[in-house]
C-alpha cells in the first residue's frame, strides 16, 4: 500500500512540474502568466520544506492549495493554447 501512495505522490509531482515547464515554456505569454504556475510551485515547494524544521501547521496549510492553484493554473494555459492553435489552423 505504500508502495502505491509513493507512486501516486510521484506521478502527480511529475505532472506538476510537466505542466508547469511547458507553461514556462509558451513565449505568447506575458512574463507574468508564464512564470506565475513555477512560481506558486516552488512556493509550495519551501512550504513543505517547512516540515523539516518543524512548522507543520503553515506547511499542511500553505503547500497544497499552492499546488492545486500551480496545477489549475497550467491546465488552463495549456488547453487555452491548444484552442487558440485549433482556431488558428482551421
Amino acid at each position: 500500500m505504500l508502495v502505491l501512495v509513493a507512486l501516486a505522490g510521484i506521478a502527480v509531482f511529475g505532472s506538476l512540474v510537466l505542466c508547469t515547464v511547458t507553461v514556462a515554456r509558451m513565449r505568447e505569454l506575458p512574463v507574468w502568466r508564464r512564470f506565475l504556475p513555477p512560481a506558486l510551485f516552488l512556493l509550495a515547494l519551501a512550504a513543505s520544506l517547512l516540515r523539516s524544521v518543524g512548522v507543520r501547521e503553515v506547511a499542511d496549510a500553505v503547500a497544497f492549495p499552492l499546488n492545486l492553484a500551480a496545477v489549475l493554473l497550467s491546465v488552463r494555459e495549456i488547453r487555452a493554447r491548444r484552442l487558440r492553435n485549433a482556431a488558428g489552423a482551421s
